[in-house]
């Protein structure tokens, strides 16, 4: 069995599935994109396409919800006979790679 190539104009024309995000959904991205509770409420109303006044009594809930961390600490246990130590880093620029092609010579008009 041999298969007929299809061109794409044979082809029916792509269907695009357009959902926008639920609330919570929306909620959750503008609280990792933003920390400011009025521009999560600008994100979330774009994102699912509704009114601010709409989204903002779930942005609210949401934040209440979400406790705050303290940031995490991060102990040593150092002699105290040492000095603390310095690390320095330090980055390597490497040149421009250039990749010449070969071929089919250049259209001159």
């Amino acid at each position: 069995m041999k298969k007929t190539p299809k061109s794409f104009q044979d082809l029916p024309p792509i269907r695009v599935r357009r959902e926008p995000p639920t609330i919570p959904e929306a909620v959750a991205a503008a609280q990792d994109l933003a920390d400011d509770l009025e521009h999560q409420v600008e994100i979330a109303a774009g994102l699912i396409g509704l009114p601010a006044d709409e989204v903002r009594p779930h942005v609210l809930a949401a934040a209440k919800a979400k406790p705050e961390r303290a940031p995490e600490r991060i102990l040593t246990t150092g002699s105290p006979n040492r000095a603390p130590r310095t690390v320095i880093v330090e980055r390597r620029t490497r040149p421009p790679v250039v990749v010449e092609r070969r071929g089919r010579p250049p259209l001159s008009r």
